[in-house]
């Protein structure tokens, strides 16, 4: 099913404002000190348009009488944001909302208008840190999101659909959902509050008005809400949004295992007890892991004390480390309780010139990449005067194939190109994915 980003009934007249000379129970004096923390965020972002290279001659343009087209076309989008620090106004939201844009305003419930500045991004979380001139701002207080339970009541903000700000209430349906695609690290707060397109990067609030997680996305088979939301919890939020405050950056570190679930099968083949934990399927060489004397078949039950219910658990929590940290891994070897520290360390990226592979990639710069759960070469950097770029690739599209054959990394990249040939290329670009002849 698709995964989106993010009529009502007319009012009863004459409802009885008591029974038996008390007040019906209302969310409105809680909303009326949360609803001030949460804004509404409009981008626009200018776009470069393709065109033909004869519309860049003027001679066939005057020849045949038409006029300079323009280059840029403009991109409007909409969506929510959440004050997290009245004092230094930062706001957080989702990456996808604000990502490339040229110009964000934000739009605070009482009107006012502010240019915001853009402070730091991870797209793999799908979170972003702007910041609007802190003067008379009202934030959220954070709530532990470790303590939520499935059957809590929720409440969604947002400005959905540019209707302007919008409350909408229902339950935690379920927690730790992960494996959907959305995003490279997903730990996601399930709830049947009403989240429709526009909300993405709202709070969704307990009842005590407290911050719990951060509305990102839906599962809207038909493109609608079908009570089946996301929200980023809050602990990972704000993780993240203090090293963007700090770093501008998240500056992920490295353990070096890939790991797996445990299957009925692998439980078995293994004689475990339990389907609980993650077995280690690789250990990079020269790693953390494997200084640690982590060993493929080992399995991980625990992470700095935190048991671990399959690998996206082990993804999820070292994803919010930073380089240097120490963890403590709990693991069976031969059904043999272990223990290891291992410290996080930096990971290794080489990156390369484009024309070192193939002439046409000139101004570019590549390196191996899984961005988004998407295995291939990353374009890091593209020179805005390049062929590529005025061919239509950007910085961010992943190559995935190259003359037909399946690319996962610089190396197979280098053995399926010709230099003296043209290059075929299959590139992904968040959803969409689109072949381009380079030649």
């Amino acid at each position: 099913m698709p995964l989106a980003f993010l009529t009502a009934s007319p009012a009863q007249s004459g409802l009885p404002v008591a029974v038996n000379g008390q007040k019906l129970p209302s969310l409105a004096p809680m909303l009326e000190t949360s609803l001030p923390a949460v804004v509404n965020i409009s981008t626009s972002t200018n776009v470069q348009v393709l065109e033909h290279p004869l519309m860049r001659d003027p001679f066939f343009r005057h020849f045949f009488q038409m006029p300079n087209q323009p280059s840029q076309r403009q991109k409007n989008s909409l969506g929510s944001g959440v004050i997290v620090d009245s004092r230094n106004g930062f706001v957080l939201t989702n990456n996808h909302v604000i990502d490339k844009a040229d110009k964000i305003m934000v739009t605070l419930q009482d009107g006012r208008q502010l240019n915001a500045k853009l402070i730091g991004t991870d797209p793999d979380a799908d979170i972003a840190v702007i910041q609007i001139p802190a003067d008379n701002l009202t934030a959220l207080p954070i709530a532990n999101s470790d303590e939520l339970r499935v059957g809590d009541f929720v409440i969604a903000i947002g400005n959905p659909f540019g209707l302007g700000q919008t409350v909408t209430s229902g339950i935690v349906s379920a927690l730790g959902r992960s494996g959907l695609g959305i995003e490279g690290y997903e730990n996601f707060i399930q709830t049947d509050a009403s989240i429709n397109p526009g909300n993405s990067g709202g709070a969704l609030v307990n009842l005590n008005g407290e911050f719990v997680g951060m509305n990102t996305a839906i599962l809207a088979p038909n493109g609608g809400n079908v009570g089946i939301g996301f929200a980023i919890p809050s602990n990972m939020a704000m993780t993240i949004k203090e090293s963007l405050v700090k770093h501008g950056e998240v500056r992920r570190g490295l353990l070096g295992v890939s790991t797996q679930d445990l299957s009925p099968e692998l439980v078995k083949a293994f004689g475990l007890e339990t389907n609980k934990g993650a077995v280690v399927s690789k250990v990079e060489g020269n790693s953390p892991a494997a200084r640690a004397g982590l060993e493929p078949g080992d399995i991980i039950t625990k992470v700095n004390g935190q048991k671990i219910k399959g690998s996206h658990d082990i993804r999820n929590m070292i994803g919010l480390m930073q380089i240097g940290d120490k963890v403590d891994i709990e693991y069976l070897r031969n059904n043999e309780k272990m223990t290891v520290q291992a410290a996080i360390g930096q990971p290794q990226r080489p990156q390369v010139a484009g024309e070192k592979i193939h002439p046409r990639l000139l101004g570019t710069i590549l390196s191996s990449s899984q961005k988004n759960q998407i295995e291939g070469v990353l374009l890091e950097k593209i020179n805005t005067v390049s062929e590529v770029w005025r061919a239509g690739l950007r910085p961010g599209d992943i190559i995935v194939s190259a003359n037909r054959y399946r690319v996962r990394n610089l190396d197979e990249l280098v053995q399926v190109v010709n230099p003296q040939g043209q290059l075929l290329i299959n590139i992904q670009r968040g959803e969409e994915a689109f072949f381009l002849v380079l030649k």
